[in-house]
């Protein structure tokens, strides 16, 4: 079907942001599952014992946010790509619940940043904990992600008793190289001191699911208009 610029330029925002949001997908998913059924944790998923319970809580969520974003993708790239009404409506759906989320999330991390804090540092220490007694690469992956995200190290932060030191950024200065920011402290002092901060990164990512969603409102309006002129065009001729 024939789009005009508006349409076009809308189909190939709605392209790029997709790809996007599938990386996203995929890097959430793939820790999911890896942090899931890798031989180290595997366990844990069958333990009762509260300091694991975090850590379970937390390896769901990144396996259901990662496959509902690749769910979303699927509908929107089908629907820019071969310009499917169908798929676009759900899609369009998909992203104004996403969005509506993103924003409510952001409001509620904000006025509970203490206990969205506490409970993030909880996630940490069992992470932390669970590194400690199996090694699991994979844990050990996702504490060198946290540390050079934070720029944190562990529990205590000094190099010479901090057990996962090998997972640490490098040092900032001579300072540094004895003693680094640990890790629970950041986290808390993260949602505590820059709780403005973080509450405008969930709204700002609502805000970009908002555009894509008009994006696809004003593709789903041309795909409409010239399936009518098409309609018109055979009705004239025949």
């Amino acid at each position: 079907m024939a789009l005009d610029g508006c349409g076009i330029v809308c189909k190939y925002i709605l392209i790029l942001f997709n790809l996007i949001f599938a990386l996203l997908g995929f890097a959430f998913l793939g820790l999911g599952l890896w942090l899931r059924f890798s031989n180290g944790t595997r366990g844990i998923f069958g333990m009762d014992i509260p300091y694991t319970q975090t850590f379970v809580f937390g390896v769901t969520v990144l396996i259901a946010l990662g496959s509902v974003m690749l769910i979303v993708v699927m509908f929107g790239d089908y629907g820019a790509c071969n310009e499917k009404k169908c798929a676009l409506q759900v899609f369009s759906a998909l992203l104004a619940i996403l969005a509506g989320a993103e924003i409510v999330v952001g409001v509620l991390a904000y006025s509970r940043r203490y206990e969205v804090g506490a409970n993030i540092a909880e996630f940490y220490n069992s992470l932390y904990g669970l590194y400690i007694n199996g090694g699991d690469p994979g844990i050990g992956v996702t504490l060198t992600f946290i540390h050079n995200m934070l720029h944190c190290c562990g529990m205590t932060g000094i190099s010479l008793v901090e057990i996962v030191k090998q997972t640490c950024p490098k040092p900032d200065g001579f300072m540094e190289k004895l003693v680094m920011p640990n890790c629970p402290g950041v986290i808390t002092n993260i949602f505590d001191s820059k709780a403005p901060l973080v509450m405008g990164i969930f709204v700002g990512t609502g805000a970009l699911l908002i555009t894509a969603l008009v994006c696809t409102i004003i593709l789903l309006q041309q795909i409409k208009k010239t399936s009518r002129d098409v309609a018109a065009y055979y009705s004239s001729v025949y």
